[in-house]
């Protein structure tokens, strides 16, 4: 009953700080909430023990009561990952497929011993010694942008089929990749004895990320077998319902990424409903439920991302270390799009205007705040969940909120123009 009880709050805590946003704020959904959530926790811990301090105690009783890694990667996460792969277009990402390959693996290296070594060569300068091997683990777990994050910015974003696609779909796959690294590199900062050879963690690879993906593509078939001859709402949600949580128990027994097992899932099934002899109002129903799943959970993770506020012990002496971070992720992201980019180019054009979305829309969110968490307790673990926590907090207001103004639709179009006709020339 206390997991009932603790989500029956942060249920009603989001309905109402996402009332307050949509009255008085007026920004995206998921940003209002965050920000009043980051509100109340800073009056919280300034004023709460004196002024509020049964509210206080309350709150701190529910965050610390909840595993909010396990609730994110074992749960949530699965939810948020199948909508968001019902809602992309296969052929849309068939063309776009080299780009975001490269980004969600090679980028996810690049970037993270970017951040590795800026962070190792510049926190000194503050008076903080952190171990190299540390700080390849917060670059390996700040490197991935969060789907969860991107997918409901994006969706403000006014920016075209193409663009959206490389974003979307860097998010979504780039989780396997970053798993594996930060597990690799976890279990070297704690001491374990891990076999660096190319032939180990390319299989380890293989087994997270193709494993997970072979799963979700054949959960997806299955389940578009047993669905063609049904025309029922109710038993096409239970169904979908089944291959997500059916999907993850099967994932985690057989540690694979259960995170690429829903991405493959919604993947094949929103994208093979043409084929299902289900009524549009059948269909209708059943994109809606898993709408509203999306929204409702993505509040409730936002509402959670405003709290850790309350977890993290001494934020302020962290602010510095923080706002240095955050410059070192923005400069690894720039690092990690614009290197790949240059070895694309022979057949992939990317604009200027294009590299500038990708590097501002790359943005972090819970993803990073529970990787950061599952770091076993040790003198470095709370300034690097200090500095994740500041880094997503920057990510998710300042970049989700100027993404829009950033992603200029009429320049975008005319630098593509321009490079479809250079494309075309040299072929001519």
């Amino acid at each position: 009953m206390e997991l009932y009880y603790s989500f029956s709050a942060l249920i009603v805590l989001a309905s109402i700080f996402a009332y307050l946003n949509y009255r008085f704020l007026k920004l995206p959904s998921t940003i209002g909430i965050m920000v009043i959530a980051i509100v109340v926790s800073i009056f919280l811990v300034m004023f709460g023990e004196t002024v509020l301090p049964r509210t206080f105690g309350h709150l701190n009783k529910l965050m610390n009561s909840i595993d909010f890694t396990e609730v994110l990667m074992g749960a949530m996460l699965n939810f948020l990952l199948f909508a968001g792969g019902i809602h992309i277009n296969i052929n849309d990402l068939k063309e776009q497929f080299r780009p975001v390959l490269i980004f969600s693996t090679a980028g996810v290296v690049i970037s993270t011993f970017v951040v590795g070594f800026g962070m190792f060569y510049l926190l000194p300068f503050l008076g903080i010694k952190l171990p190299f091997i540390y700080c390849l683990v917060f670059g390996a777990l700040i490197s991935p942008t969060d789907p969860v994050a991107v997918l409901s910015i994006l969706k403000q974003a006014n920016v075209s089929k193409s663009l959206e696609t490389k974003v979307a779909g860097e998010s979504l796959f780039n989780d396997g990749m970053a798993v594996v690294v930060f597990t690799v590199v976890l279990q070297l900062a704690v001491g374990k004895e891990v076999d660096l050879g190319v032939e180990s963690i390319g299989l380890l690879l293989m087994k997270e990320a193709g494993g997970g993906i072979l799963l979700g593509v054949l959960l997806g078939w299955i389940t578009s077998r047993l669905m063609r001859e049904v025309d029922d709402y109710i038993i096409s949600v239970l169904v979908t319902l089944s291959v997500v949580m059916g999907g993850y128990l099967i994932a985690r027994q057989m540690h694979i990424s259960g995170p690429l097992t829903m991405v493959a899932a919604g993947l094949f099934m929103g994208n093979f409903n043409v084929r299902f002899k289900m009524k549009s109002v059948t269909q209708d129903y059943l994109i809606k439920f898993w709408e509203l799943i999306d929204e409702i959970l993505n509040a409730v993770l936002f509402l959670f991302i405003g709290f850790e506020l309350l977890m993290i012990k001494d934020l302020k002496h962290f602010m510095v270390p923080g706002l240095l971070a955050i410059a070192v992720v923005l400069i690894a992201r720039l690092v990690s799009i614009w290197v790949p980019t240059r070895f694309m180019s022979m057949r992939t054009r990317f604009s200027p205007q294009t590299v500038k979305v990708l590097v501002w829309g790359g943005i972090r969110g819970g993803v990073s705040i529970a990787l950061a968490m599952s770091i076993p307790k040790s003198e470095y673990s709370e300034i690097i969940l200090s500095i994740t926590y500041c880094v997503v907090v920057f990510s998710i207001i300042v970049q989700g909120l100027t993404i829009a103004k950033v992603a200029n639709p009429k320049a975008i179009a005319k630098e593509e123009e321009a490079q479809e006709g250079i494309v075309a020339d040299e072929h001519a």
